[in-house]
C-alpha cells in the first residue's frame, strides 16, 4: 500500500459512458482537483491524462463499455485499473449522485489504495466469452420459442403424446398440422419457423465452440474439466473462458505458493454462509460469483451430474 501511495502523483477517476467520459484528477501533493468532460475517444482521454503531472494512475468502474479504454491507456504506459462495481465503497449518506462526484470518489479511493480491480481479459478471451454468451442467448431463445409454440398448440387441445419432444419425428408431426383459420395458421407457422431458426443458430454456435475448443489457449483447461462427470466440452469451454485465471482464489492465506483452498470459489460453486451467532450457521444458495453465463454452466453440469451414465462407455469412464 505504501508503495502504491508513493509511486504516482496524480490519481484520476473516470466515469465512463457510451458517448462521454467525466474525469476527476486529484493531485497527491497539492490536493488540487481538476475536472474535465471528454468525449468517448480513448485518444482524447489519453491526451488529457498525459497533460497531468506524472506519474498518473487511472481507475474506472467496469461496465458495458468494456475494456477498450483500459487497454489503450495501458498500451500508452499509464497504470489503469478497472474496478469491480460490487466491491466499490460507497459514501454513506450521500444523496446527490452525479458523474463528477463519482469520478472524484474513485480518484480518492485510488489514492488510498482502497480498490478491488478486476482482471482485464485479452482480446481472444473476450471474443471467446462473446461466443459463449451468444450460444447461451440462443439456448434461452430456443427454450422460449418452444414454450410459445407448445402453449399455442395446447390452447387448441393439441398435445404431443410421445415420450420425447422436439425430435425429428415431433417436428414432422408439427409440419403435418393444418388449421382452418388463417390467423391461427399464420401464428403457428411463425412460431414453428422461429423454433427451427433458433435451433439452427444454436447448432452453428455449437460447431464454432467445438472448433475453437479443439485448438486454442483454452484447450488444456477445457480437456481437464471435461474429464469430470457432468461436464461436456461446451460447458468446459464456457467455464474456461469465463473464469480465465484459476489461480486467483488463495483462501485466507494469500500465499501464491499454496494451492487454492477453495478451487470451486471462482466458479460460484461454493455455498454462501450466514452466521447468526457463534453457535449457529445457516447455509444459503451459491455465492453467485461471476456472470450469468458462468452460473448457467454450473447449473447445467450439476443437473447432468445427478443422472447416471446412459451408456456403458460413459459409466466406465467415471467409475
Amino acid at each position: 500500500m505504501r508503495e502504491a501511495l508513493i509511486r504516482e502523483r496524480t490519481y484520476v477517476g473516470l466515469d465512463v459512458h457510451a458517448h462521454a467520459v467525466v474525469g476527476a484528477a486529484l493531485d497527491g501533493d497539492t490536493g488540487e482537483v481538476l475536472r474535465r468532460r471528454l468525449g468517448s475517444s480513448p485518444a482524447e482521454v489519453f491526451a488529457w491524462i498525459r497533460s497531468l503531472p506524472g506519474p498518473v494512475a487511472v481507475a474506472y468502474e467496469a461496465g458495458p463499455t468494456g475494456f477498450t479504454l483500459a487497454r489503450a491507456l495501458r498500451a500508452g504506459g499509464v497504470r489503469c485499473e478497472v474496478l469491480a462495481p460490487s466491491k466499490l465503497q460507497r459514501p454513506f449518506g450521500e444523496r446527490v449522485k452525479t458523474d463528477a462526484r463519482d469520478a472524484l470518489h474513485i480518484a480518492k479511493l485510488l489514492r488510498l489504495d482502497e480498490i478491488v480491480a478486476v482482471t482485464i481479459p485479452s482480446e481472444s478471451q473476450k471474443a471467446a466469452r462473446d461466443l459463449v454468451r451468444a450460444r447461451e442467448d440462443a439456448r434461452r431463445h430456443l427454450m422460449s420459442a418452444r414454450h410459445r409454440l407448445g402453449k399455442l398448440l395446447l390452447r387448441r387441445g393439441i398435445a404431443h403424446s410421445g415420450k420425447t419432444t422436439w425430435t425429428t419425428r415431433h417436428h414432422d408431426r408439427l409440419r403435418r398440422l393444418r388449421f382452418e383459420l388463417p390467423g391461427l395458421l399464420a401464428a403457428f407457422d411463425a412460431a414453428h419457423e422461429a423454433v427451427v431458426a433458433v435451433h439452427d443458430r444454436r447448432d452453428r454456435l455449437d460447431e464454432a465452440i467445438l472448433a475453437i475448443a479443439a485448438g486454442s489457449e483454452f484447450t488444456g483447461v477445457a480437456q481437464h474439466l471435461s474429464c469430470l462427470w457432468g461436464i461436456s466440452t461446451l460447458t468446459a469451454f464456457a467455464l474456461a473462458v469465463e473464469i480465465g485465471d484459476w489461480s486467483r482464489p488463495r483462501g485466507t492465506t494469500g500465499r501464491a505458493t499454496r494451492p487454492p483452498r477453495r478451487p470451486c470459489a471462482p466458479a460460484g460453486c461454493w455455498r454462501a454462509r450466514k452466521r447468526a451467532n457463534a453457535r449457529t450457521r445457516a447455509t444459503c444458495g451459491s455465492t453467485g460469483v461471476g456472470g450469468r453465463s458462468r452460473r448457467a454452466a454450473n447449473a447445467g453440469s450439476s443437473r447432468t451430474q445427478r443422472s447416471p451414465a446412459s451408456s456403458p462407455v460413459g459409466a466406465g469412464r467415471w467409475r
